[in-house]
């Protein structure tokens, strides 16, 4: 008995630590099957301790701070639990340090896209979370939660703000007539050789390569014309920029007049009075950023925290801090003038009118077209 006893609790624990179940109802069938065997849990205590902080990654700058300020801060009075964050500038980091982590070393990710959510799916980093301990889900968007439920069928993650990544010029040098008129060929003009600028990442390299090719980013026919093309702007670049502050620190600055831009960097280097237009071509790239729980991680926690910034008070004001539209219905939600006006807002609450990637066609040739991207952006 005592033998049989151990080892369902040793399973018990590692469907906790692989984001199974939630703590609560851990201890509640440790507690029976201890109580019952009359067995010490001092080989649980992993499982046991109790819970006084929550990790947290996403991607610093102006986006972090509104979060901390409007939902961590205000969480951490509310429970008593502590927000450990951290940063980065690129996702592809974020994801080589949880492949290589311990489970539950890496909690909440602030994530980006749905292609990437399929990339921790396939590497097994997904949860299931209990819908149940985020009421609040009910207030998003449904277009929202469809893509990532053609991934896996529950749900890993909360999605909870969207954007554009379209062209940012400065409006001293380049006239939002000019902006117009040319969209993204300015990526590759000449006459700004120098003073270009864009994200170091390959799917945003590709896309814009795509679309100034005249071909479908999720359907590329040419795809030795779209290469081409990416080598025609590292050609004419004078940085690739590989987090929004360094976005936001170049265009204001004046060192670029022109490049592949997040909305909401550029709605807040407006608000700060920079002379920045922001232009979203016809196939401008959108995507969508959710909150994803990793296996591993204290899941109750987690999902409370996910509940709390899903909080349409919370919610709208983290977007109003951050200047990307939330992840709320507005249909369902009513939503603030300021979030009404952003750059990528869908009044619709059906997305219809924004582009996202193919999770599964940019999926299916990440490793090789991301070699070749390092290859020409290394002069290859």
């Amino acid at each position: 008995m005592k033998i049989s006893t151990t080892k369902r609790l040793e399973r018990l624990t590692e469907r906790y630590l692989n984001g199974g179940m939630d703590r609560r109802t851990l201890l509640g069938l440790a507690a029976a099957a201890g109580a019952t065997a009359g067995l010490s849990m001092r080989w649980m205590p992993q499982a046991l301790a109790a819970v006084t902080e929550v990790r947290f990654d996403g991607w610093g700058g102006v986006v972090q701070e509104a979060i901390d300020k409007y939902a961590f801060q205000p969480y951490t009075a509310k429970t008593g639990i502590k927000v450990t964050q951290g940063t980065f500038g690129d996702e592809n980091e974020i994801i080589t340090k949880v492949k290589t982590a311990n489970p539950g070393e890496y909690q909440v990710i602030h994530s980006s896209g749905v292609e990437y959510y399929k990339r921790y799916v396939d590497g097994g980093f997904n949860s299931e979370i209990n819908e149940a301990n985020i009421p609040n889900l009910k207030n998003v968007m449904q277009a929202m939660i469809d893509p990532f439920l053609k991934i896996a069928p529950k749900l890993s993650c909360a999605p909870y703000d969207y954007g554009t990544t379209g062209i940012a010029y400065n409006t001293t040098v380049i006239s939002d007539a000019e902006a117009k008129e040319k969209g993204v060929a300015l990526l590759t003009d000449p006459k700004y050789k120098g003073k270009i600028g864009g994200y170091a990442d390959m799917e945003t390299r590709l896309w814009y390569a795509a679309l100034g090719t005249g071909q479908n980013p999720n359907d590329i026919k040419d795809l030795d014309a779209a290469w081409a093309k990416v080598r025609d702007n590292r050609d004419l670049v004078k940085k690739y920029w590989s987090s929004g502050a360094e976005l936001m620190d170049l265009l204001a600055k004046g060192e670029i007049v022109v490049s592949d831009a997040w909305s909401g960097r550029v709605a807040a280097l407006q608000q700060q009075g920079s002379p920045i237009g922001y232009l979203d071509p016809p196939g401008s790239f959108a995507w969508m950023e959710d909150m994803l729980i990793l296996k591993g991680s204290p899941m109750t926690e987690c999902e409370e925290l996910v509940n709390f910034m899903l909080d349409p008070a919370t919610a709208i004001a983290v977007a109003e801090g951050q200047n990307y539209p939330p992840s709320l219905d507005p249909t369902k939600v009513k939503l603030t003038e300021k979030i009404e006006k952003l750059p990528a807002f869908d009044p619709s609450g059906t997305m219809k009118s924004l582009t996202f990637a193919d999770a599964v066609y940019w999926g299916d040739h990440n490793d090789e077209w991301t070699k070749q991207w390092d290859r020409i952006s290394k002069g290859g």
